[in-house]
């Protein structure tokens, strides 16, 4: 497997990644704003600690490209969250505060021909309400995502069981499959979009898509049933693995200048894909993750088993 050492280095990064955020949702020690007025928690920034540190320890010349940096830290306004991101990151690892805000820093690298991007913690709100997150994990090179790790510590390992254990890690590498692992450790499975369950997934926040033509769309390919509606990337995790046949984002009509963010989609893009299904924007394009951070050129997403895609696309021309 010629992106071997970047898979297992991927999979550790986001393993540990994630335990920090289970560690920190059990205390829910503090929340705090971004700019953009969306929660943020010491997670978010542990998270993206982690896995920047380990990231460059092994590929020192591969820029970052991730959601957080650490300027907001910094301040003397904001000692009481550095301490809580340091005492968080330090279960993990030893550092002093100066050394893991750079840590958090090295995600601010621009787009290149080989690069990671990372979201430390995909689905904030559904963190801080206690539902699904994801820490999403990619790497780019030569104009195509090429590995991906997902870690879902919220995920039932079996959604026919919802009150069973919870913790899943999707793996992808482009060109060998998807596997699904228990997020604890231990073998992971193949994942294939066979026999997907007849529903779609779409987000639980109404500000980030438009839901009543996600229900149109779902109804013209003949999907009834109830949505299941999760945070973040792990609804690419759950159609990957049959849960769904089809995730859709198309953009709010609130908001029709908005455009998704690389990191937002690259991991579960190539898991799914992967995985037999496919993965556009709502006219049929393919994502463009090598231009910038934000996809400037696709509008929406439409993810799901490779058989209905033409339909979905076809009904989103007909709306």
């Amino acid at each position: 497997m010629k992106y071997n050492r970047e898979c297992e280095v991927a999979v550790e990064a986001v393993r540990e990644a994630a335990r920090l955020c289970v560690d920190v949702r059990k205390s829910l020690v503090g929340t705090m704003e971004k700019e953009d007025r969306s929660p943020v928690t010491v997670a978010d920034f542990g998270s993206q600690a982690l896995v920047c540190r380990r990231l460059k320890s092994v590929f020192p010349g591969d820029p970052i490209v991730a959601e957080e940096d650490a300027s907001v830290l910094r301040g003397a306004e904001q000692s009481a969250m550095r301490e809580m991101v340091c005492e968080f990151v330090r279960v993990y690892t030893q550092a002093d505060e100066d050394t893991i805000c750079d840590w958090i820093d090295a995600g601010n690298g621009d787009v290149a021909e080989r690069f990671w991007t990372l979201d430390p913690i995909d689905g904030t709100k559904g963190f801080l309400r206690g539902d699904q997150y994801a820490v999403a994990l990619a790497l780019v090179d030569c104009g195509e995502v090429k590995v991906a790790a997902l870690a879902c510590p919220a995920l039932p390992v079996d959604m026919e069981e919802m009150e069973g254990d919870c913790g899943v890690l999707f793996v992808a590498v482009r060109g060998e499959g998807t596997q699904a692992m228990p997020l604890v450790g231990g073998d992971g499975v193949d994942v294939r979009i066979d026999d997907p369950a007849w529903r779609f997934a779409e987000s639980v926040e109404s500000s980030h898509c438009d839901f009543d033509a996600q229900q149109a769309v779902a109804r013209a390919v003949g999907i009834v049933s109830p949505s299941l509606r999760m945070d973040s990337q792990v609804k690419y995790g759950a159609v990957a693995r049959g849960d769904a046949a089809l995730y859709l984002r198309l953009p709010s009509p609130e908001y029709p200048g908005y455009r998704e963010n690389i990191w937002d989609h690259a991991a579960g893009a190539l898991i799914v894909e992967e995985a037999g299904g496919k993965v556009s924007d709502m006219f049929g394009r393919p994502l463009d993750f090598v231009s910038a951070a934000q996809m400037e050129d696709n509008r929406g997403v439409v993810v799901s088993a490779r058989e209905i895609h033409a339909r979905v696309i076809d009904a989103l021309r007909d709306m």
